[in-house]
């Protein structure tokens, strides 16, 4: 992989900027959140409540979106639906409670990890946001730095490395930009939060899956032909020709016209 890559935005055709436009208004609306794992993090109004809620649930989202939901309310209700206060109080007796949770290659040793980082954090942190500061300019080198950052615990297993991705090793990180969006984002439409504010919806990079990539395709905004970080550069690139401020929010648009299935 180059570290010097750098992505150049296609251009966009009338026709296809005023869909996505018209899209991302359409599904960037609160009747969104019922079906999606943002409605994990929705279900708190503490901040530090929905972070936690909102990093399990970009974690777990993988697969049927009413399986990943059902899991996101199973592990939250073995932490008593209380995350921060799970994370930052409980007794080791307490983490019986996890033994035995799964979705998918997310099992209870990745789990039990997870509650360890986060207890380690919040000691120290008053919010998750500082740990996707760093010291990088770039979201890849944020991303990278939280990925480090993230395993620097001595007892960090290594099979749970494959659960918080990173684009040093060239991911597209679809579930950490996921998370971003979600979080720093303005609540303006009622769907994303806008909790973060030391990172500006600018420099976020969009989120891109197979449904995603497929629409981007299909629409003529990607040349690329593998998925992989540089696909989500290049993607997030044509999106600013569109809206240089916050061109995530045209997420909305090529899930909504992707997996809702309007393409």
């Amino acid at each position: 992989m180059n570290p010097q890559y750098k992505a150049s935005a296609v251009a966009i055709p009338n026709d296809v900027a005023a869909l996505l436009h018209a899209a991302a208004a359409r599904y960037e609306q609160p009747s969104f959140i019922a079906p999606d794992p943002i409605s994990i993090p929705h279900r708190y109004s503490a901040k530090a409540d929905i972070e936690i809620a909102a990093l399990f649930a970009a974690v777990l989202a993988w697969g049927r979106r009413p399986t990943i939901l059902a899991k996101c309310r199973e592990l939250l209700a073995r932490m008593d639906d209380a995350p921060h206060q799970f994370v930052t109080q409980h007794q080791e007796a307490d983490l019986r409670r996890l033994e035995g949770f799964c979705h998918r290659t997310f099992t209870d040793t990745d789990l039990l990890y997870f509650i360890h980082w986060l207890r380690e954090w919040y000691a120290r942190h008053e919010s998750l946001e500082d740990a996707f500061l760093g010291d990088g300019a770039t979201m890849r080198e944020r991303l990278s730095g939280f990925h480090e950052q993230f395993f620097g615990l001595p007892d960090a297993p290594a099979r749970t490395r494959k659960h918080i991705s990173t684009p040093a090793r060239g991911s597209a990180c679809k579930r950490l930009n996921m998370l971003l969006r979600w979080l720093v984002r303005p609540a303006t439409a009622g769907v994303d939060f806008g909790l973060w504010t030391r990172l500006s919806p600018a420099d976020l990079i969009a989120p891109i899956d197979v449904h995603v990539e497929r629409v981007a395709r299909r629409l003529g905004l990607l040349r690329r032909p593998q998925l992989d970080w540089h696909t989500a550069e290049e993607l997030t690139a044509a999106l600013r020709l569109l809206d240089p401020h916050d061109p995530v929010r045209f997420d909305f648009a090529l899930f909504g016209l992707g997996v809702v299935g309007e393409m």
